[in-house]
């Protein structure tokens, strides 16, 4: 079907054509992952801290705490993020290609937009594979001291993250969490068929551990601990909303390997919306059986269901807990790192870094550059910085990539209504614009020092884009080769 208008492909909000966005016809990614495994990747993105971690701190929070109402937290930020998955579905069923809202923005709202977009998600997207190396690095140095074994300081922390007693200067690097971004890149590299198997396998993993939470916890509810079920009243849950978003996005990184996916258009719209439904359930019902074991004021804040099982007296449910907590969060982990480097693959590919990153490896069909460049840089962030600093890195890139793309959806339905969709955002235009809104309210919890890291990640890109990428990208070199080919028109006297 054609499109009902020429896009813009000249001036400065210069648009990529949708009707001709295709998948490289040769060297690019290898068309290798069927419905499940994209939906493995999306659950693997979206459920990890937030279960294990987030559940319990919000349950408690010293401020305003949410107690058994955490769920209520989950059920508003899960229908806010979902806003936001219906719009990425409908452009995942419409523009089968890599790069997800730098893309999406790049081929409805303009050139800059998607730029900084794309630029904003190499951060966040990287950040976040650091924060939960250091996350899992926390659990496993605690891990080795239960059983009494001790690394070398040198190795244990990055600078400035010394216990009480240790001198300042002691721990230089975290050398655990560095590692893992290293091998989540290795696994990456391996080819996306066997990176999925993997994947999917921790994700089964995962999911296993939360039923085994469900099932066995279920025995040891007391339904007194629901009293008061709303101990803040209802501001606590919409202010633990706020929090426990965070834990309710991924598929937006699983949606950037939509040219690895086997058909894009029928599976990558299923798996964004089955993989949301059903980390939702299992997070509603994980909080039920938290807080009916554990009257919310004793929850523990950082480990919680595993000090909640040991408080029945299952010590050894306990322990499978959090050794399984350890193994699943390394899911997140894979969703992120592919989710940066298939945005960097394709930012590259349109000309707006260089290419040399966007080169695909000839036999197993994966940006193998852009992604070690990617995961040594993660590596590097794990290592040096705290993570706390990390995470200062997180999260406003990923909200304003889903206001990029709920604009963009609406923008599209009206400027080209006739575009083959094979799915179709419901609610047009109340659901995206609830997303809109849901992340606009969120940046505005958003820390000072966030806003100024971004401000220079920003003002770093504006200088990249204007320095090379203006002048490289496809469509201008597209541009000017059509202007030195026409002869200039000659003015009859």
């Amino acid at each position: 079907m054609t499109t009902s208008s020429t896009p813009q492909q000249t001036g400065l909000f210069r648009r990529l054509p949708i009707d001709q966005i295709t998948e490289e016809p040769s060297g690019g990614l290898k068309r290798t992952l069927g419905l499940w495994q994209l939906t493995a990747i999306g659950v693997g993105g979206i459920i990890g801290a937030g279960i294990f971690a987030l559940a319990g701190s919000v349950a408690n929070n010293p401020d305003h705490p949410a107690g058994p109402g955490v769920l209520l937290s989950f059920l508003i930020a899960g229908i806010a993020s979902a806003a936001a998955a219906f719009s990425y579905a409908e452009f995942a069923g419409l523009i089968p290609r890599a790069g997800s809202a730098y893309t999406y923005g790049y081929a409805v709202l303009g050139e800059p937009i998607g730029w900084f977009i794309g630029w904003d998600l190499l951060l966040e997207y990287t950040a976040i594979v650091s924060v939960v190396a250091i996350g899992i690095s926390g659990y496993f140095n605690e891990l080795l001291h239960l059983l009494n074994i001790q690394l070398p300081l040198w190795m244990s922390g990055a600078p400035g993250t010394e216990p009480d007693g240790v001198a300042s200067g002691s721990y230089k690097i975290d050398l655990f969490a560095a590692l893992l971004c290293l091998l989540i890149a290795y696994v990456l590299n391996r080819g996306m068929r066997s990176a999925a198997r993997f994947e999917t396998s921790l994700v089964y993993l995962k999911v296993g551990i939360v039923l085994l939470v469900i099932v066995v916890g279920v025995f040891h509810i007391k339904a007194g601990n629901y009293t008061p079920f709303f101990p803040s009243g209802l501001a606590g849950a919409f202010a633990g909303a706020a929090t426990v978003f965070f834990a309710v996005f991924g598929y937006d990184a699983m949606s950037t390997a939509a040219e690895e996916s086997e058909d894009s258009q029928k599976h990558m719209p299923k798996a964004i919306i089955y993989s949301l439904a059903v980390s939702m359930v299992l997070y509603v019902l994980a909080c039920l059986v938290l807080t009916g074991m554990v009257h919310y004021s004793e929850i523990d804040t950082k480990a919680a269901f595993s000090s909640a099982f040991s408080s029945v007296g299952l010590s050894t449910v306990a322990l499978i807990i959090a050794v399984g907590a350890i193994l699943g969060i390394l899911t997140v982990m894979f969703t992120f790192l592919l989710g940066a480097s298939r945005v960097g693959y394709s930012m590259s590919r349109d000309g707006l870094l260089p290419p040399w990153f966007g080169k695909s490896h000839p036999t197993k069909g994966v940006p193998s550059r852009i992604t070690w460049v990617l995961g040594i840089a993660s590596a590097v962030i794990a290592g040096l910085l705290d993570i706390n600093e990390a995470a200062e890195l997180t999260n406003i890139g990923i909200l304003l990539a889903f206001i990029v793309v709920c604009v963009a959806v609406i923008v599209l339905r009206y400027r080209q209504p006739d575009l083959p969709r094979s799915f179709r955002c419901p609610g047009m235009p109340v659901v995206p614009i609830i997303g809109i809104a849901f992340s606009v309210w969120l940046i505005t919890f958003l820390d000072p020092v966030t806003w100024l890291r971004f401000a220079g990640w920003f003002v770093l890109g504006l200088i990249v884009y204007v320095a090379y990428s203006r002048r490289h990208s496809r469509l201008e070199v597209a541009a000017r080769a059509e202007a030195e080919s026409t002869p200039p028109s000659r003015e009859t006297p």
